[in-house]
């Protein structure tokens, strides 16, 4: 019996050392892992609508400026010959002279057009040259018909001046060079703008990446642009080669 007690004393004993259960605590809660929530970093989406109408935007501000560059040469050529015309108020052109010039122009602006393309094919571009020249030979008409003889012979020289400059640039486009005449969808500049390559850049035949390479110009190169497909800009180099090159590797000249 003696080992019955002893048991019972010891069980009694560890009873009493057990620290007591609080009654009013919850049971323990096991939480479960979310699996099926996935943190994944946003995938860009490219827009290339957007992409080609900012390209567009970009040719238009380069053509702007090019254009307030123009006509601020062009207005101070204007006061210097307004200056000289006052200095020689004695030698005056007479109503004939000025008739013939402005018969010039417009022989030289109907030759360009036709040149152009435009006087068989309505759908053909119009050169931009013939649009300033037409210009000039409307402010010449209006100052013959104030009998301004004298102005109105100078601006009728002006335009026969960008008849040939057109005339000129017509004919070095049909030469060929790769780039020879227009294309499907091809948008010419109000006036040549006066550009350089920012980075080494291919020229190709044609606008695409599709055309093979005709050469490559080095960075800083100066070009001159006439027109663009897209984002594909026609131009023709110092040397006289002509081509097609991306618009986002070229931009306005450092240098005047």
């Amino acid at each position: 019996m003696r080992p019955f007690f002893i048991l019972l004393g010891l069980g009694a004993a560890a009873a009493a050392c057990r620290p007591p259960h609080p009654a009013n605590l919850p049971p323990p809660v096991r939480t479960t892992r979310d699996t099926a929530r996935v943190t994944r970093q946003p995938v860009p989406v490219r827009d290339t609508a957007l992409e080609q109408r900012a390209a567009r935007l970009e040719l238009k501000v380069l053509e702007q400026a090019a254009q307030v560059e123009e006509l601020q040469r062009r207005l101070d050529d204007a006061r210097r010959e307004v200056v000289r015309a006052m200095a020689k108020l004695q030698s005056l052109a007479t109503r004939a002279e000025a008739a013939s010039g402005m018969a010039e122009a417009e022989i030289a602006l109907q030759a360009l057009r036709s040149a152009g393309g435009a006087g068989s094919n309505p759908q053909a571009p119009t050169p931009p040259e013939y649009g300033q020249g037409t210009q000039l030979l409307q402010l010449a008409t209006t100052e013959f018909d104030q009998q301004n003889y004298a102005g109105a012979l100078y601006l009728a020289a002006e335009a026969k001046n960008a008849a040939s400059a057109g005339q000129a640039r017509v004919a070095t486009d049909n030469r060929g060079g790769g780039a020879g005449g227009a294309r499907k969808g091809e948008t010419p500049f109000a006036l040549p703008l006066r550009l350089q390559t920012t980075g080494r850049a291919n020229v190709r035949e044609g606008p695409s990446a599709g055309f093979k390479v005709l050469f490559t110009l080095e960075t800083a190169a100066p070009v001159v642009a006439y027109s663009y497909v897209d984002q594909w800009v026609r131009i023709k180099d110092d040397g006289d080669r002509s081509g097609w090159i991306h618009q986002t590797l070229i931009g306005r000249r450092g240098g005047p």
